[in-house]
């Protein structure tokens, strides 16, 4: 879990570095240059949506696996 965290973490942070870059070298208009960045931001983003359904699925495969296995409780003697 650690390790998805820091993942996505860094993949937020490397989008954000990498808009700005790109908004400080961009050779275009206002305009043109908010509409790039809308789009990378949705593309992102969707991206993102992804990585946390491609987990979750991955999650709840390992959740059912590991309840399949799981012993009942013994009930105690009356």
């Amino acid at each position: 879990m650690d390790e998805a965290l820091s993942f996505l973490s860094g993949f937020i942070l490397g989008a954000v570095v990498g808009a700005a870059a790109a908004a400080l070298m961009a050779p275009q208009p206002g305009n043109a240059l908010q509409a790039t960045i809308r789009e990378r931001v949705e593309m992102v983003a969707e991206e993102g949506r992804r990585a946390a359904a491609e987990r979750r699925a991955e999650l709840e495969a390992q959740f059912a696996q590991a309840r399949q296995f799981q012993k009942p409780l013994a009930r105690p003697a009356a």
